[in-house]
């Protein structure tokens, strides 16, 4: 019984689980990328100034 449980523990699950964690994690990298860039183009619009008429636009709703 030990050895059928040694053979069954650990064996062919980790490539799917590091090929699962590499995917996580590079999923992760674009999504801390694209939130860099995100606060980039918002701190750079702090200082634009909006004109009356656009700011009186009500937004619609989000599709999700």
């Amino acid at each position: 019984m030990a050895k059928a449980l040694f053979g069954h523990v650990g064996s062919g699950n980790d490539l799917r689980l590091s090929y699962e964690v590499r995917r996580l994690r590079a999923r992760v990298a674009e999504l801390e990328a694209e939130l860099a860039r995100t606060r980039a183009v918002n701190d750079a619009l702090v200082g634009v100034d909006v004109p009356e008429d656009v700011r009186e636009l009500e937004a619609e709703p989000v599709l999700t």
